[in-house]
């Protein structure tokens, strides 16, 4: 055989050989799925709960008016540091003053007729005794003389003369009684109309009072709506009053956010919170939990539940107040803040990303370990996505490459970190467990053949920025 001849069969058997290896790799390839893989690692895990709201002190007060009228001082001016008992504004008073004046010019003049009252009593009362002792004293002498007539020891005119004194001691007797308990019945209106003046006078102070306005604290004016010559009005029934000033305690601020109502039932009191204000960028403030609200507020509204006549579906919030621990000390009520409550810590904590955890039904996991012939990684068929499974039939896990194979193991998971969960059985720390990407976890399947290619999230971080 020609030298030529040899070659050309050689180079066509090696042409063949490369064609069927070709052949079989990309065949095998076919059934093996690309995916991202992370490590199962110990690590400081921590739930955090975050939140939006408003600056506020934990104490405030808005001043409203007390009574009409015209603001006739105004002695304080927003930002203002204020003591307690400082006056703070001043209305028109002339009328409720003049009130003032007349009622205690009442109060004095029945406080002299109660006294009057009380010497026309004693009056009353020495001339009963007197009168009381005229009537002892005539009857007996009328009892003398009956027994001196009936003797024939007096004359007639002598016996009706001593009838007659005591007839009139006993008249005298019963005026002065009478004279008495009139003394009384006045005295006693005395004193009543001496109470009833002594009261007006009470409501006319209070009236005044209302007229001048002082700090019921120690604070600052972080509000002021008015100025001086404006008029001001009591709220009535359903219409609010008129606000002069708001006063607030800053040596103790809060941060009031809504939590949302699935986070809720994870928050307590006394639980450490980050707080960070969109006016103090760069900066985080240090607090804890110290309030949580126990009705729900519609998002849409602001409106808490329990002040709806219905019920409602849509999206609530819960009040919770985190004070701060190092406020800073410019810092001014209604600036918007966003605080981070942790809820839970784990330390040393076996965790795996929070994107490995899938789910998958319990036949599909007894079909990993009974295989019925090749498995590998398919999506779904469409009766499959059609008729999805029940939550009660779904077993929640992870893969696991093992033998460079996808095995899925269920899992129990703890608390929620930012980008990972805790394991608390199933795994063990150093395992490799599939991580991505999500297309492939929706659709893998237990049991398939898997490549790891962890370069391909770098690329396309890469080309996202």
């Amino acid at each position: 055989m020609k030298p030529w001849k040899k070659i050309a069969i050689g180079a066509g058997v090696v042409v063949l050989l490369a064609i069927i290896v070709g052949f079989t790799v990309h065949q095998s390839s076919k059934n093996v799925v690309t995916v991202q893989t992370g490590k199962v690692q110990r690590q400081d895990l921590a739930t955090v709960v975050s939140a939006s709201g408003e600056i506020k002190p934990k104490t405030y007060v808005n001043i409203g008016a007390n009574a009409y009228g015209k603001i006739t001082h105004l002695y304080v001016k927003e930002g203002d540091q204020v003591k307690r008992g400082q006056l703070l504004a001043q209305i028109d008073n002339v009328q409720s003053a003049a009130d003032v004046s007349a009622n205690q010019a009442s109060v004095q003049a029945a406080e002299t007729d109660a006294i009057a009252a009380d010497a026309a009593l004693k009056t009353s009362q020495a001339d009963l005794l007197r009168a009381q002792a005229d009537y002892d004293r005539n009857k007996l002498d009328w009892e003398r003389a009956q027994n001196l007539f009936q003797g024939g020891l007096i004359s007639k005119s002598d016996f009706d003369s001593r009838q007659n004194a005591w007839a009139t001691a006993d008249s005298g007797l019963v005026q002065a009684q009478a004279r008495v308990a009139q003394a009384k019945a006045q005295n006693d209106s005395a004193y009543k109309h001496l109470a009833q003046a002594r009261a007006n006078l009470t409501r006319v102070n209070d009236v005044l009072q209302k007229a001048t306005y002082a700090a019921p604290y120690d604070g600052v004016v972080t509000n002021l709506p008015v100025r001086e010559g404006e008029s001001v009005v009591v709220g009535i029934q359903n219409a609010l009053g008129s606000t002069l000033m708001t006063i607030a305690d800053m040596s103790v601020i809060t941060a009031e956010v809504k939590v949302d109502e699935t986070d809720i039932v994870n928050v307590h009191l006394g639980q450490p919170a980050e707080v960070t204000i969109d006016a103090i960028p760069g900066k985080t403030f240090h607090g804890k939990v110290s309030e949580i609200g126990d009705n729900a507020i519609v998002r849409s509204s602001g409106v808490s539940t329990s002040q709806q006549a219905t019920t409602s579906e849509e999206a609530k919030d819960f009040k919770v107040v985190v004070t701060l621990t190092d406020p800073p000390k410019d810092l001014r009520p209604g600036l918007s803040t966003t605080a981070k409550i942790t809820t839970a810590t784990r330390s040393n904590a076996l965790s795996v990303p929070i994107q490995a955890l899938t789910l998958r039904t319990k036949e599909q996991v007894e079909q990993q370990n009974n295989p019925p012939g090749s498995v590998h990684a398919a999506a779904p068929a469409a009766k499959e996505v059609a008729s999805k499974p029940k939550k009660d039939d779904e077993t929640q896990g992870v893969f696991v490459i093992r033998n460079k194979k996808a095995m899925f193991v269920p899992v129990t998971t703890g608390i929620t970190g930012t980008t990972d969960i805790e394991v608390l059985d199933g795994l063990k720390e150093g395992d490799e467990v599939i991580t991505g990407s999500y297309k492939v976890l929706r659709s893998l399947r237990p049991g398939s053949s898997v490549k790891i290619d962890n370069s391909v999230p770098k690329k396309e971080e890469e080309e996202s920025s």
